[in-house]
């Protein structure tokens, strides 16, 4: 008796892991939601260029201000944590390396956007580490 197994079913549970549509979707989201935030970044900080201290935080510790920019720092490490799981998933072909880099990514992403945070809610409300 002949096999009629497709090709689908000979991988068996090398398929789909049923997270690439949630991915896309943040990626493109983030994507979307970067534009606008990232001309308004550009914008403010051409406007604060040359600013002395108490007048960047003056204008920051608004929240018409504080908001969309600690909303810009979130999507920009939460974007650019997905693009680089992308190109590691695709072109990373050792599994070890492979879980090593996409921990170390989501890890370097966190962290970064924790000091991003801290340092502007420091910058805002005027308090200092020391």
């Amino acid at each position: 008796m002949s096999e009629f197994r497709t090709p689908l079913k000979a991988v068996g549970g090398l398929g789909s892991a049923r997270e690439g549509v949630g991915h896309w979707w943040a990626q493109r989201l983030t994507a979307i939601a970067l534009a606008p935030l990232s001309i308004w970044f550009l914008w403010q900080m051409s406007a604060l260029a040359g600013a002395d201290y108490a007048t960047i935080r003056a204008t920051l510790g608004q929240p018409l201000y504080a908001v969309p920019l600690l909303l810009f720092i979130w999507a920009l490490f939460y974007h650019g944590q997905l693009g680089l799981q992308v190109v590691i998933e695709d072109y990373v072909h050792h599994r070890p390396t492979e879980i090593v880099l996409l921990v170390l990514v989501k890890f370097l992403a966190l962290v970064a956007g924790l000091t991003a945070t801290i340092a502007i809610l420091l910058l805002i409300f005027g308090g200092t580490l020391t």
